[in-house]
């Protein structure tokens, strides 16, 4: 089955030797009532569904808003540090990493500041090391916390903001400082207003993990120098093909298929791209499908490999492992370049034969190989392409796996848009540290040590 070419398609026949019409059909009308309860707002959680109407309302005036402090920056920073963890960085960083040409600073074709990360752990070398970076080079910051109390970007923004402030006085880091927090509350909000940075407001209608197109993502993307428009063009464009209900609707159909297979005994997913620029798109994807459904006991757990790579360690398990597993393969039909295999007159690496070929040529076939290697080996194979590589295609896969998890989640029964269970080890940290009020709690935990 093929959908909507024109921007996105999804093959299921990877998954037909392994699932009769009769179930199919019952796991449709199971994802059909899911869409039905996503899109009339009837289900648990539906006070986080302003994620829905993103790219029918990121005005023109915001995307300006963004596209002025990029070019402010452009003139006056190298590098620009995004502080965030969840949900708050892995979109950006998953199409900053797919787009932007892993090697610009060193060929010094980018012209745009170099994006780099912090507050997603609490690596003591990591963050000396992110200093060094720094030291020598101009810098401005972006700090995103709806709370502006979590504890890895809230300790990160601490080494940043002294260091900016240090260096730049207090006038002028206002100006190379912006947070994206809540409109009107929280610990960031008003150490914002105190030092008069600017801000972006985090709706209060989306969860962390859907806000890559609220200015969470945006932002970030547009100091990077990408096309914020494109981005938001894209993902409304799929999001009608989500709208559409019926057969033909691929996050109907991919909520469906995942879920029937989920039935059926394959309990881990297995994100597969074959294209290293993929490779943070994945890790944005199992935080939306991991944080979404895994609870209440249930959920299909999300993992990732980057193909050909992997197919020289984890292919081995995958080819002849414990059968709990199927695969949904990402891909571009079309690269952004071509680099062609040159003949070699002594061909002693006896590489003849792929004279003429394009890498991709040679990639496409390893892709198709793999696929019907895995399914011979009992691996269900699931195959979503877009067109190309670019902002335009990568806004509508964010918004069609958001839409796709939100029904995949209801079909289960559960609340997309909660994550309870992330607060147990925050307060356990918390106790053991010695937060004022934890000390019962301390006291426990440190008898069990």
């Amino acid at each position: 089955m093929d959908t909507e070419k024109s921007i996105l398609s999804l093959d299921t026949k990877g998954v037909m030797p392994f699932i009769v019409e009769k179930d199919y059909s019952l796991y449709k009308q199971k994802a059909k009532e899911a869409f039905k309860t996503l899109t009339n707002a009837t289900g648990r959680g539906s006070e986080f569904l302003g994620w829905l109407n993103l790219p029918q309302t990121v005005t023109t005036t915001q995307i300006k808003e963004y596209n002025n402090i990029a070019l402010e920056w452009k003139n006056n920073t190298d590098v620009v540090i995004v502080i965030g963890i969840g949900g708050s960085y892995l979109g950006a960083k998953a199409i900053i990493e797919a787009l932007i040409h892993p090697f610009a600073w060193e060929v010094g074709t980018n012209g745009w500041p170099k994006v780099v990360f912090a507050g997603q752990n609490l690596s003591e070398d990591y963050m000396a090391e992110l200093m060094d970076l720094v030291s020598n080079k101009r810098v401005s910051a972006i700090v995103i916390s709806k709370s502006g109390t979590t504890t890895e970007p809230a300790v990160a923004f601490r080494f940043i903001r002294k260091h900016i402030e240090e260096r730049y006085g207090k006038e002028e880091a206002s100006k190379r400082i912006v947070a994206i927090t809540d409109k009107s509350k929280g610990a960031l909000k008003e150490v914002a207003n105190k030092a008069g940075f600017r801000t972006f407001v985090i709706p209060d209608n989306v969860g962390g993990r859907y806000s890559v197109l609220t200015p969470v993502g945006l932002f970030p993307m547009a100091v990077a120098g990408l096309d914020v428009a494109k981005i938001i063009k894209g993902a409304s464009a799929i999001r009608d093909v989500c709208y559409t209900e019926g057969d033909q609707n691929p996050a109907i159909n991919y909520a469906a298929i995942r879920n029937l297979l989920y039935s059926k005994g394959k309990k881990a997913e297995i994100l597969v791209n074959f294209n290293p620029k993929f490779q943070y798109f994945a890790e944005w994807w199992k935080q939306l499908f991991g944080e979404s459904e895994g609870k209440e006991g249930l959920g299909i757990f999300p993992a990732s490999v980057n193909f050909t790579s992997d197919l020289h360690s984890m292919g081995q398990y995958i080819q002849e492992g414990e059968r709990f597993i199927f695969e949904t393969v990402v891909d571009v039909k079309k690269p952004g370049r071509s680099v062609v295999i040159n003949n070699d007159p002594v061909n002693s690496d006896g590489l003849n034969f792929l004279a003429n070929k394009s890498l991709d040529q040679i990639n496409k076939m390893a892709r198709t190989g793999t696929m019907l290697a895995h399914i011979d080996g009992g691996v269900p194979n699931i195959l979503i392409e877009v067109e190309q590589l670019d902002e335009y295609y990568l806004g509508a896969l964010f918004y069609f796996f958001e839409f796709s998890c939100a029904i995949s989640a209801y079909i289960l029964g559960i609340n997309p848009f909660n994550q309870p269970g992330v607060e147990a080890y925050k307060q356990n940290m918390f106790a053991l540290l010695g937060k004022p009020g934890f000390e019962e709690l301390a006291k426990k935990l440190r008898e069990r040590l």
